[in-house]
């Protein structure tokens, strides 16, 4: 696996990102935390995760350096909440009213359980499929998982099953 270097500055703006919201949680929670892990090893199409257990942090490398202003503010708050709700609520929703809660009160950032970020840089093979009112582009694991039987996705936007194919109007 090929793996992306991140430059010393996009590396500090993280580490300061991740610093002022901890001060922030420690002064607004009257308790201290201790710092994460920050790794660089998020791949695909996800902007970072948080993985509760270790204290860790991973960005995708390559979407952080195309959008570092949006992963300071919005990415570091997003997976460092998760942490810290963990800590203080132990395994709850992902997304659930306790993250929310962290994330607006707490971290005063608002509470967005997904990114805006172009794609195309991280996307590799993709499949297109179709449901009632536009197209999507599900990754080969996804794609995998429909044709084996083990899932289905569905359009958030009108709730029909996603099928393989493109899209037409009629």
């Amino acid at each position: 696996m090929k793996t992306t270097r991140v430059p010393v500055a996009c590396q500090q703006a993280v580490m300061r990102s991740l610093r002022h919201f901890l001060q922030l949680a420690a002064q607004r929670l009257e308790c201290t935390f201790d710092e994460p892990a920050l790794l660089y090893q998020q791949r695909g199409t996800a902007a970072g995760t948080a993985w509760l257990e270790k204290w860790e942090i991973r960005l995708n490398p390559v979407l952080l350096q195309e959008n570092l202003q949006a992963f300071t503010d919005e990415v570091v708050p997003h997976e460092l909440a998760h942490l810290l709700v963990w800590k203080r609520f132990g395994r709850v929703a992902p997304h659930g009213k306790e993250w929310k809660w962290m994330m607006e009160t707490v971290l005063g950032v608002p509470a967005r359980r997904t990114h805006q970020f172009a794609l195309n840089s991280v996307r590799t093979n993709t499949f297109t499929y179709r449901c009632s009112c536009q197209q999507h582009q599900l990754t080969v694991r996804r794609h995998n998982r429909v044709l084996r039987g083990e899932s289905e996705y569905r359009c958030v936007r009108c709730g029909s099953l996603l099928q393989p194919g493109e899209f037409s109007s009629i």
